[in-house]
């Protein structure tokens, strides 16, 4: 008799999806509003998603690259303005 059901997938992987889906909303979000947080955190979400091999590499991809280019868009904001960081 078996009181549980078999596992039919595996947990680290449906994480790794999730990983890969945030990095994408956090980095497409990064370029609006709070780029120097949100750029940071998506680079290291699509970086642990692509190490656990997700399936949705191009997400993992796209989120990698827009929490890159949330940080050049903070770099080019800081070169115009002429300053180290943001004022109030």
């Amino acid at each position: 008799m078996q009181l549980t059901a078999p596992a039919t997938r595996r947990t680290g992987v449906r994480d790794a999806d999730g990983m890969a889906v945030a990095s994408f909303i956090l980095g497409l979000l990064g370029l609006l509003v709070l780029n120097v947080f949100l750029g940071p955190i998506a680079i290291v979400l699509a970086a642990a998603a692509l190490w656990r091999g997700t399936a949705r590499r191009g997400r993992a991809y796209l989120g990698l690259a827009l929490g890159v280019a949330d940080l050049l868009v903070l770099v080019a904001f800081m070169q115009a303005d002429s300053t180290i960081s943001w004022s109030f």
